[in-house]
Formats: C-alpha cells, sequence, structure tokens
C-alpha cells in the first residue's frame, strides 16, 4: 500500500510539473511572439539609419575625391599658366635670365691717327653693333646685351652724337656684348673667317672673345605702351 501510495504522489507531482512546465513554455512563446515584431522593428530602423549615413559618407568620399581632383587639375593648370608666363617673360627679355654663352668686348682702335687716313676708321659705330648683334642672333643666341641693355624687339641701336643709344640710353667703347646661347655655335659664328668681326679688326678694332658658363643678362628696364597696335582675335586672318 506504501509503494502504492508513493507511486500515486510521485505521479501527482509529475502531472503537476508537467503543467507548470507547459504553461511556462506557452508563456514563454508568447512573451517571444509578442516582442519579436518590435525587436524586428528596431533592427529594421537601426538598418535604415546605418545605411542612410553609409550612403551619405560614400556621397561625401565622391565629393572630397572631386574636389581633390580639381585642386589637382587647377594646381597643374596655374604650373603650365605660370610656365608660360615665365617663357613669355624670357623671350620678351622681361625678366633677369642667366646661362652658358659668350662675352664679346670691343673697343675702338689704339693706333694713332696717320696723316690723310679717314678718323671713322677703327671706331666702334652703331652699324657695327647693329651687324653683330645679328650675327649672334642668327648663331642661336637666346638672349643679348650690349654694356648691360637687354635687346629687345623694341630696342634701337643707332648713332647719338659721339656715342650710342641704345633703348634710350647712350652707351660708348669699350662695349661688352653678352649673348647666352650654345657657346660653340656662338664662337663660331661671330668669329667665322671672312666674318664682320674679323674685317672690324683688319680696321684695328680690338676684340675679345670670351666662353662662360655663368652668364647674367638683365631684364630689359624700358617701359614698353602700345598706343596702336592691339591683339588678333582667333577667329580674325592674318596674311
Amino acid at each position: 500500500m506504501r509503494n502504492k501510495g508513493a507511486q500515486i504522489s510521485i505521479a501527482l507531482v509529475c502531472i503537476v510539473l508537467g503543467i507548470m512546465l507547459a504553461i511556462q513554455f506557452k508563456t514563454t512563446e508568447n512573451l517571444e511572439s509578442s516582442l519579436l515584431p518590435e525587436r524586428v522593428t528596431e533592427l529594421t530602423n537601426k538598418l535604415t539609419l546605418v545605411t542612410e549615413e553609409r550612403d551619405a559618407l560614400a556621397e561625401e568620399v565622391i565629393s572630397l575625391r572631386n574636389k581633390l581632383q580639381n585642386v589637382r587639375q587647377n594646381d597643374q593648370a596655374l604650373a603650365d599658366l605660370q610656365e608660360e608666363l615665365q617663357k613669355a617673360n624670357m623671350a620678351a627679355g622681361l625678366s633677369d635670365i642667366k646661362g652658358a654663352g659668350i662675352i664679346l668686348t670691343l673697343n675702338d682702335s689704339a693706333s694713332g691717327l696717320q696723316a690723310g687716313e679717314n678718323p671713322n676708321v677703327g671706331l666702334i659705330h652703331d652699324l657695327d653693333l647693329l651687324i653683330l648683334v645679328n650675327e649672334l642672333k642668327a648663331s642661336g643666341a637666346e638672349a643679348i646685351s650690349v654694356n648691360g641693355k637687354r635687346i629687345v624687339a623694341m630696342s634701337e641701336v643707332r648713332c647719338a652724337g659721339t656715342t650710342i643709344l641704345i633703348n634710350l640710353d647712350k652707351i660708348a667703347p669699350p662695349i661688352t656684348i653678352k649673348a647666352i646661347g650654345n657657346p660653340d655655335m656662338l664662337d663660331s659664328g661671330i668669329q667665322m673667317r671672312g666674318g664682320y668681326l674679323e674685317q672690324l679688326k683688319h680696321l684695328g678694332v680690338q676684340a675679345h672673345v670670351q666662353k662662360s658658363e655663368n652668364i647674367l643678362i638683365p631684364a630689359y628696364n624700358g617701359t614698353m605702351k602700345f598706343n596702336y597696335a592691339i591683339p588678333v582675335e582667333n577667329k580674325e586672318k592674318v596674311e
């Protein structure tokens, strides 16, 4: 009887525990079912927010890349423009330049004038300088100065009494002509056999040519004013 009663008690306990477990499981399932939609909604909102932030950051990255590219392009364009401006200033003689070339020094004849001789023989004239400058240009000179006066397109070389006028400044012998370019080409061009410099030497003019690897030629110090000349538009035809 005791065993049977114990079995019944155990059975009742098991039934009660089973009922309690079933109730707890059902309660948990219902609770999870009620919380799941809210959790899904919360996670969905967070995912949407993170996605929007990611897209905004991606757009910002693209924008910054475009700005960086534009800055680089502008910097390159500015560098190219500055290089072209520097070349233009050098070609126009508006900037100091240096480089290899030759130095030609000239002076009037040291010989005394003999009776009946032309007093102009053995003297340096404006025409002499013009011819020598042109020979240097023909020999590849990239820049020329005469007694520190830069020779540019608007420079004049003409007689002014007993002196020579260059860039509205008077100069007199001794004359120093500096030319930047290939030293060998300039030297052979100015001292070629039968050339103008050789003729001047025969007349008694003192002349000396020196090659140099470091010649400094100053910028043109005059004013460039255009009262009549104007730039030509690209669409206009120049004949």
